[in-house]
């Protein structure tokens, strides 16, 4: 079964009829933006199984994959944890500072 010319006018009609002839130059570019941005994530995800296959070959990890901390020589993990935690709480109350800081100049300004 196949389309004759008949069906493929009174097809273009309808849409023509639905859409109308101002309408459809922006949603066929709109559904071209879609199906560019659909093959892209295609490819990414092709890319990512790839990656992933040679990094499982090399046992590298990937980047935003979560890796268990390794432990000291004295094997004490939990030491590391909290200074790493010492040090984050520093840095955000840098920030905090900093924020107050640059709110007090420009409310003076």
């Amino acid at each position: 079964m196949s389309l004759g010319p008949l069906e493929i006018i009174a097809i273009v009609l309808v849409i023509l009829l639905l859409f109308g002839y101002k309408k459809l130059p922006d949603a066929s570019r709109s559904l071209g933006r879609s199906l560019r941005i659909f093959k892209g994530e295609m490819k990414g995800m092709k890319d990512d199984d790839v990656r992933a296959k040679d990094a499982a070959r090399t046992s590298t990890p990937l980047r935003g994959e979560i890796v268990p901390p390794t432990t000291s020589a004295t094997g004490d993990l939990t030491a590391h944890l909290h200074e790493e935690a010492r040090v984050a709480e520093a840095r955000a109350a840098e920030a905090r500072a900093r924020a107050e800081q640059s709110r007090a100049t420009d409310a003076q300004s």
